[in-house]
């Protein structure tokens, strides 16, 4: 496995991720400001369980995802892919997670959406900038 500072200071650095999600009969794809957790490994997001994406984590809650920035030269592409598995959050947690993600989105205050936990169990990231294909790979132990 690679040395994770380098994937956490690039999701540090970032604030938009693609967030895929399942049922038994479809796939789902959105994109969400996430503030990243780095002593959790995981992402919080805000969203409402009414949408598309809320309902298909609230039936399964594996999901997979990437975060990437818009390089125009393909020696500088960096991004990551990401699994884990998303919960909604509730009492101490939930305030923990909110307070963080309206000091990141403060034109979060205005809303009650219900914020989730994306606790990222592999991440994959590719830095071409380290030469080209340069992959690095974190993995949640076991246990």
């Amino acid at each position: 496995m690679s040395d994770v500072s380098a994937i956490t200071r690039f999701l540090n650095q970032q604030h938009v991720l693609s967030l895929c999600c399942r049922d038994a009969e479809m796939l789902w794809c959105a994109n969400c400001f996430y503030v990243f957790d780095e002593a959790r490994m995981a992402f919080w997001i805000m969203t409402e369980e009414k949408t598309r994406h809320g309902a298909l984590m609230a039936q399964q809650p594996q999901v997979a995802g990437t975060i990437n920035g818009q390089p125009k030269t393909v020696m500088l592409i960096k991004g990551v892919q990401y699994c884990g598995t998303a919960r909604r959050l509730s009492g101490e947690s939930e305030r923990i997670a909110r307070a963080a993600y309206c000091r990141r989105f403060p034109i979060a205050r205005a809303v009650a959406a219900p914020l989730w936990e994306i606790r990222l169990d592999e991440i994959k990231m590719t830095d071409n900038a380290l030469g080209f294909g340069n992959k690095q790979h974190w993995r949640r132990a076991a246990g």
